[in-house]
């Protein structure tokens, strides 16, 4: 049990950590929606499981048969999450990572870190019911803007879609950045702590997105001049010292958008 993870939601971001974790070494229940990714799952040697919090009334009871539970799911569904933590403090589970996303904070035209005023919302909401049980103990990562891959920062705004608050800041993070992350939270026993994961440099709007759209062959993108830009930038200090963690994709505007 000590070397096996329940990921809920082996999706876009769920599904390479489950693959990097079996590659360190642990074993991995990983859930889906979709019965046709089970069979998928199955040649990946990992253990599938159907779960969707918008109906979880029950749960099979082994996929929380583990050490760690990883929570990489969209939903906003607060009374599925209550459900959830029901089940999660009735099984052996005793460390969980929850993944959440930096839109918690405001946009207050300010550097902002962990310890940072957040918005009113069912996140944050979330956030706090999960890391206020003490019969587990809840890391939370603050993910920013995620790409990498089939998502592709150049393909954000297409056919004529305007892009806003042209001079405010951007917080993206690449997928192996954050798969890395939660590598290094796991092996080295960071728990019961919140961090942001973002990238290192926070070019402009403008400056982002004309490159990344332009380094994969898309028309200029079309931008709204504001006369008041909102932005927020994200501190990645605690994390960096916390982890000894040196971002991969650490310069967003020394990339090329048509490799990653």
């Amino acid at each position: 049990m000590k070397n096996t993870i329940s990921i809920l939601g082996c999706g876009w971001l769920g599904l390479p950590l489950a693959k990097l974790l079996l590659n360190n070494g642990f074993f991995i229940k990983g859930s889906t929606t979709s019965l046709k990714k089970t069979s998928y799952f199955k040649t990946l040697s990992i253990e599938p499981y159907l779960i969707d919090l918008e109906y979880v009334r029950k749960l099979d009871a082994t996929f929380l048969n583990s050490g760690i539970l990883i929570i990489s799911i969209p939903s906003k569904n607060i009374e599925g999450f209550k459900i959830l933590v029901d089940f999660i403090r009735e099984s052996s589970i005793k460390k969980v990572i929850f993944i959440s996303s930096t839109s918690v904070y405001p946009s207050s035209n300010s550097m902002v870190n962990e310890t940072s005023k957040l918005v009113d919302s069912p996140l944050v909401s979330i956030e706090n019911l999960i890391k206020n049980n003490s019969n587990f103990s809840t890391t939370i990562v603050r993910f920013a803007g995620l790409f990498g891959y089939d998502r592709k920062p150049g393909n954000f705004f297409k056919n004529g879609r305007k892009i806003s608050n042209p001079n405010g800041f951007v917080n993206m993070i690449h997928q192996d950045d954050c798969v890395q992350i939660l590598l290094k939270i796991i092996e080295g026993n960071h728990w019961g702590i919140t961090l942001n994961a973002c990238a290192d440099t926070h070019p402009t709007r403008k400056e982002f997105y004309t490159k990344t759209t332009l380094d994969i062959g898309n028309p200029l993108p079309l931008f709204v001049e504001n006369k008041n830009d909102t932005y927020k930038i994200i501190n990645n200090k605690k994390l960096k010292k916390t982890l000894n963690y040196t971002f991969k994709y650490a310069d967003l505007m020394k990339l090329d958008y048509r490799k990653l």
